[in-house]
């Protein structure tokens, strides 16, 4: 397959035929790329994680460097700091699991209690009947896990059963010696080839920048820098300020539920900061082990409500405000994507793999940003739309989705007028049209439901033509009244919409006509009584000349009317320009004047705001 470069991508127009598809080569080649992550995962997996602690750290090593510190000694402080506080956590999270499971067995009771409760009060139902099952059967593990101490013998109703006798063998030192030393070397293993792992990459990140341009792009180094400085702020960002977030998250949840009762209340706070790392469900993973505790912990339900109610308001707090106050960029990765790429690690790695998505998705993200070979990972990935405006806009006018397209506009009239839109989106939508329309792949089925999408948006935009016409200080064109109609195709006839619409957000009474009396020639004087001036609009800027030959017949109809020909071009459009000789032709036979854009339509009618048009 032919790789067209970068620069190039953006000047390929939307509606060529010429466009990127996935090979089976390259789907191949992601397939064999997966199957080596996930059977290499031990070598893989810590190379993950040290890049990440590394892009996590650089700041810090950065700002060091920045105050005088020796490299060495930056890089060994910041990464024996890190790895301290890492271990530190794990300990107390270790110690706090341990308390809480000599605490269980004093729950079983209130469980019991909650579970007659429920099934008496949803006696009957099969779903209360299967929630208490589910309970009971949790209760039960509990027991037998952890068998409680306080609990009174019973009598001695029944013999004692003689208990079964095994003869094991004594087991050599070495071998006892093995069994319990070799379980512990692959995780403590793991934990050190990481910490040498980040040492080194924080050492030599100069010399690795170095050879990742050189092996990338050494001949285009302005791409493959702003590659490197953008993919290394996204992660770094986005693993500081997610550390952050999940911290002033963590702190009120510790704190609630040591006030609301819920026992370990110190563990539940730290695992919360760790689960809200893996995207979207990690709140709801988090708010699991608490809301259990609370169920099992009284015999009441207002520990049950009040820890519910702690994580919602936490959530909603930290959702709606903290996280976009804090975030001062996106991560560059669609949500739907999140979701994917935490199902595509999971399955690699495992549940590493899916605290690691999110940072691992925005360099593979950033990489399609910036080198052709993967570009298709960020448009499969990326939150960036990867369809231009007008592009989108046609796309749901030729599928006559009216609804979505009406959507599409008032998203862009968020920010520009009426006028504007029209003019960079709405008409060079139509103007791709035109040129399917050209090439003959516009059935006339497609042109009709594009044409009745397009009259319906309009339609609905009308309101919007009003409010700015009525937010206009003066109109020094009151009582001027343009008949706008479309030249030749049912596509001509929707940008003749479009125009009276602008020339009403004008002030001017812009109404559409259509061109049947024109093609039978029945058109008479009384059609245009009180008509200052007739535009005739192609969205093809080089019509034919049948095409131009209604301009005799409305000469013939209505000598005295004004007449001009519209002929609609855009710089950066998306079709041809109008050649001179069609201007000249059209004034030929019999058109006023021949305008090809917005500007100059509405210099005819109000030369002070020509300019700013």
């Amino acid at each position: 397959m032919v790789q067209i470069p970068s620069q190039s991508i953006d000047a390929i127009p939307a509606w060529s035929g010429d466009f990127r598809r996935i090979t089976l080569t390259q789907l191949a080649a992601i397939t064999g790329v997966a199957a080596v992550l996930h059977v290499a995962h031990e070598v893989f997996l810590p190379l993950a994680i040290a890049m990440l602690i590394a892009f996590a750290l650089s700041p810090a090593v950065a700002y060091l460097r920045r105050a005088g510190m020796p490299q060495l000694l930056t890089v060994i402080a910041v990464v024996v700091a890190a790895f301290v506080v890492i271990s530190l956590f794990l300990l107390v999270v270790v110690g706090q699991l341990g308390e809480l499971a000599a605490n269980l067995p004093t729950f079983q009771a209130n469980i019991i209690t909650k579970v007659d409760a429920i099934r008496d009060a949803g006696s009957g139902s099969g779903v209360v009947s299967r929630l208490t099952d589910m309970l009971s059967a949790i209760n039960q593990e509990i027991g037998a896990a952890v068998p409680s101490a306080t609990e009174p013998s019973a009598p001695l109703t029944h013999p004692r059963q003689p208990l079964p006798v095994e003869i094991i063998e004594s087991q050599h030192p070495l071998e006892l010696l093995s069994s319990l030393v070799l379980p512990l070397i692959s995780p403590i293993a793991t934990i050190g080839l990481v910490f040498v792992l980040v040492i080194f990459m924080l050492l030599e990140q100069d010399e690795l920048r170095d050879r990742f341009i050189r092996l990338v792009g050494s001949n285009d180094l302005h791409r493959t820098t702003e590659l490197l400085e953008e993919a290394g702020g996204r992660v770094a960002n986005y693993l500081v300020m997610q550390l952050l977030v999940n911290t002033i998250y963590a702190l009120p949840i510790g704190i609630g539920l040591w006030v609301i009762g819920v026992p370990n209340a110190l563990l539940w706070g730290m695992l919360t900061l760790v689960l809200r790392f893996v995207p979207y469900i990690g709140s709801v993973l988090a708010a699991v082990f608490p809301l259990f505790l609370a169920f099992a912990v009284s015999p009441g339900w207002e520990a049950v409500l009040w820890t519910a109610a702690l994580f919602a308001v936490v959530e909603l707090v930290t959702s709606n405000v903290i996280e976009p106050w804090l975030y001062g960029s996106r991560t560059g990765v669609s949500p739907l994507a999140i979701i994917i790429a935490a199902i595509f690690w999971t399955f690699i790695w495992g549940t590493p793999g899916l605290v690691l998505s999110t940072p691992l998705t925005v360099c593979l993200v950033v990489l399609g940003r910036h080198i052709p070979q993967f570009e298709l990972f960020g448009i499969l990935f990326g939150d960036d739309p990867v369809l231009e405006p007008k592009a989108r806009l046609y796309q749901r006018l030729l599928a006559g989705d009216a609804v979505e397209a009406t959507s599409r506009a008032e998203e862009e009239l968020e920010q520009m007028p009426l006028a504007d839109f029209y003019e960079k989106v709405g008409l060079p939508a139509l103007q791709l049209g035109q040129l399917d329309l050209d090439r003959g792949l516009l059935t006339a089925e497609q042109q009709d439901r594009l044409a009745g999408a397009a009259m319906a948006m309009i339609e609905d935009l009308e309101v919007v033509a009003t409010e700015e016409f009525a937010a206009r200080e003066r109109s020094d064109s009151a009582g001027v009244t343009v008949i706008c109609i479309g030249g030749r195709s049912r596509l001509d006839e929707v940008s003749a919409a479009i125009l009276a619409q602008t020339l009403r957000s004008y002030g001017i009474d812009g109404r559409v006509q259509s061109r049947l009396g024109l093609t039978t020639g029945r058109s008479r004087p009384s059609d245009f009584a009180g008509m200052q001036c007739v535009m005739l609009c192609f969205l093809d800027p080089n019509p034919s000349r049948v095409s131009l030959i209604h301009l005799r017949r409305l000469r013939a109809a209505a000598p005295d009317l004004r007449i001009g020909v519209v002929l609609w071009q855009f710089e950066h459009g998306a079709g041809p320009q109008s050649a001179p000789e069609k201007e000249r032709e059209a004034k030929q036979l019999g058109a006023d004047f021949v305008v090809t854009d917005r500007a100059g339509i509405v210099a005819q009618f109000v030369p002070d705001d020509a300019e700013s048009a």
